[in-house]
């Protein structure tokens, strides 16, 4: 993916939110990457300081942690026009309890930290797109702790095939499981019953 076309594609979406200027334009180019992660790179670690952000153009990323009994546990599942982030590394500049994968060969916008706090002060139309893609985050994080305290596992199910209609084609059941909050074999006895 050229580069032309991959802040195209962010600018569109910025757009959607609050009319960017052609200054923002700039110098969102200026200081964000375009960069290719293949299948199975770690964007960021466990323990580690996550210091970029991450828009999605293509493929798929999975955020997961470790729960005591070093099992992975996936808490996001992330595809085109998303954000992959770990919002208290990022934001706190301290090591995380998570970690980010490419779950596909995938093309992403990255931006630092240092580059969104300048962005931020520079541009005030860019504080409203992040106060507005940062209120979407948090009201997807409070549906997905709902989801899970209040479905049933065939309801979790059915309403993720809904969602992301391509996800059994793109994710490993084994991630989707995990993310739902059942087992791999939960899973086998749900889908047998569509």
């Amino acid at each position: 993916m050229d580069k032309e076309h991959a802040f195209r594609v962010i600018f569109d979406f910025f757009n959607t939110i609050f009319p960017i200027t052609d200054a923002l334009r700039s110098d969102i180019s200026l200081c964000s990457k375009v960069i290719r992660y293949p299948k199975r790179t770690m964007l960021a670690d466990i323990g580690h300081i996550h210091k970029n952000i991450y828009f999605i153009l293509e493929g798929a990323v999975r955020t997961f942690y470790r729960d005591r009994n070093s099992d992975d546990i996936t808490s996001w599942l992330l595809f085109e026009g998303d954000l992959a982030i770990s919002v208290s590394s990022f934001y706190n500049q301290s090591p995380s309890f998570e970690a980010m994968e490419a779950l596909e060969d995938s093309w992403v916008v990255v931006l630092s930290y240092e580059s969104l706090m300048n962005l931020y002060q520079k541009h005030m139309e860019f504080n409203y797109i992040g106060r507005s893609l940062t209120e979407a985050y948090y009201i997807k994080s409070e549906e997905k702790a709902n989801t899970l305290r209040m479905l049933s596992a065939q309801e979790r199910y059915e309403q993720l095939v809904k969602l992301y209609p391509f996800i059994l084609k793109r994710v490993p059941l084994r991630y989707i499981a995990s993310y739902l909050g059942i087992t791999q074999s939960t899973l086998s006895r749900v889908r047998s019953k569509k």
